[in-house]
């Protein structure tokens, strides 16, 4: 009967008898399993909030293994370069060095990179073991580009962020040292596209440093030879050229120059004076010459254009008229340099040559500049050329590597390869023409530039072959034997 009875209930009953069964069979189950698991195995980890107390309480051997911990970011190693040239690496940016600047003077270096920091480098230390530096910090910005102003009271800087022109005074202290003071206003923006490079003239500061020197040339028994040579050292060049303009010009002037089209001449107050359309395409690389006369530019097409800036006697703007080009290459230019005096400038462009260019002409009358000499070269960008103050050397850089040749007959002097962990940003010769120095990473390195040791000595002997005046004999054979010396020093002491 009971049978029929469970039969009669049908689809409940069943249902009920389920509901029954499970709470009984499910913890007998679970018991089965734990007695079936191998004894040397932990158990799963429990689920739940009280998960990670009973993970405490475990044996330490049961402990799962921690996975290592991810390893720290290395530190970019330094760069390390040698050369029995190489005169000092100058460290002290903890960020990559933008652009280099030497005072009128020569007496300090001054560098920006975008760390927040533009430092001043004492020359004089260049060989000495230490070489400390001034630090100026830039306020919630960083500059690309730094320059002196050529009475060293001052520099001028274009910030990254701010996209304008800021000016530091330098006031000089009792020990020494200097502090810098920003002014309170930047300049106002005006260029719509990235600024390539900034420059600062006077050229009435320069016209004094010139007779300055003339002045000292034609000191002691020793003027007649002096001023037959037109140099006193590397360095240093007969300023006729200045001299003869020296009634036409007594400005002062800021120029920027922007990757477009445009270069803008400013007053020191931040004032737009001028605004120039290259029309070249693009602009590569402009700058002001060092005798403050001069704006000069270059870019898509194959051509310098250069601009005179014009002034009073009194010191109030007049114009910005066209000067004179620099035609001869085929393809555009990367890269253009000056000498100390004006009166000669370099240039390397895409067409895989460097050319050397006498450029002290009558423009007014429509004199065209002389070509002098044109060499070839390895171009690859970024590619900047500097030419020594002194004219005799012109060094180019491509990427991380330099190389020097001498501007009498163009050849290789002297080969630096991956001076730098990065692309060269900046290349120049200090006023003496004794060293090049060039940045790249957090470093700026210098050099000892013998190739214008060997220049003047060449030169100098040629001159020596020429004259029969026994004082300029006299004169000519002391200079070469203290310039062979001084040759003699730098390899003897990196030997």
């Amino acid at each position: 009967m009971e049978p029929a009875a469970l039969t009669g209930w049908g689809p409940l009953g069943a249902l009920v008898l389920v509901l029954v069964l499970v709470p009984v069979l499910v913890p007998l189950l679970a018991a089965a399993l734990r007695r079936a698991a191998p004894r040397g195995l932990p158990a799963a980890p429990p689920a739940g909030p009280g998960a990670s107390s009973a993970a405490a309480a475990r044996p330490e051997g049961l402990r799962k293994a921690k996975l290592p911990a991810r390893a720290r970011r290395d530190k970019p190693q330094p760069h390390s370069f040698t050369h029995r040239l190489l005169v000092a690496a100058l460290k002290g940016h903890s960020g990559s060095v933008s652009c280099l600047d030497f005072s009128s003077s020569g007496k300090y270096l001054a560098s920006c990179a975008d760390d927040r920091t533009v430092r001043l480098w004492s020359t004089r230390d260049f060989t000495a073991r230490e070489h400390r530096c001034l630090r100026a910090n830039v306020e919630l910005d960083h500059a690309e580009l730094v320059r002196f102003s050529p009475d060293c009271r001052a520099f001028i800087v274009w910030l990254a962020n701010g996209e304008t022109i800021r000016v530091y005074k330098m006031t000089k202290k009792d020990d020494g040292t200097f502090t810098f003071t920003a002014t309170s206003e930047d300049f106002p923006k005006k260029h719509k596209a990235p600024v390539i490079n900034i420059g600062i003239a006077e050229t009435d500061q320069s016209l004094e440093g010139s007779l300055l020197a003339v002045r000292e040339l034609m000191d002691g028994s020793a003027a007649e030879v002096k001023m037959e040579m037109g140099w006193k050292g590397p360095g240093v060049r007969s300023t006729q050229h200045c001299q003869l303009t020296a009634a036409e010009a007594t400005g002062k002037f800021i120029m920027t120059a922007s990757s477009d089209t445009t270069i803008l001449i400013w007053n020191l107050k931040g004032e737009v004076l001028a605004s120039i359309n290259t029309n070249q395409m693009n602009n590569a690389y402009a700058a002001v010459s060092p005798c403050g006369r001069f704006v000069a530019s270059c870019g898509f097409t194959p051509d310098v254009k250069v601009w005179e800036v014009c002034f009073g006697k009194s010191g109030d703007f007049r114009e910005v008229i066209r000067a004179f080009e620099l035609k001869g290459h085929t393809a555009g230019i990367h890269y253009f340099s000056f000498s100390n005096d004006s009166r000669r400038m370099a240039t390397v462009s895409k067409d895989g040559t460097w050319k050397f260019w006498d450029t002290d002409v009558e423009y007014k009358k429509q004199q065209d500049p002389y070509l002098l000499l044109t060499g070839k070269c390895e171009v690859t960008e970024p590619c900047h050329i500097a030419l020594s103050p002194d004219a005799h050397v012109a060094a180019i850089s491509c990427g991380t590597s330099i190389i020097v040749y001498n501007t009498r007959r163009g050849e290789e002097e002297e080969r630096f390869v991956g001076v730098h962990g990065q692309c060269i940003t900046d290349l120049a010769f200090d006023t003496s023409s004794r060293y090049l120095v060039s940045c790249g990473d957090r470093a700026i390195r210098v050099f000892h530039n013998t190739a214008g040791y060997r220049a003047v000595v060449e030169e100098m002997e040629t001159m020596l072959k020429k004259t029969s005046n026994k004082a300029t004999r006299e004169r000519l054979e002391q200079q070469i034997t203290s310039a062979k010396k001084a040759l003699a020093a730098i390899y003897g002491r990196k030997h």
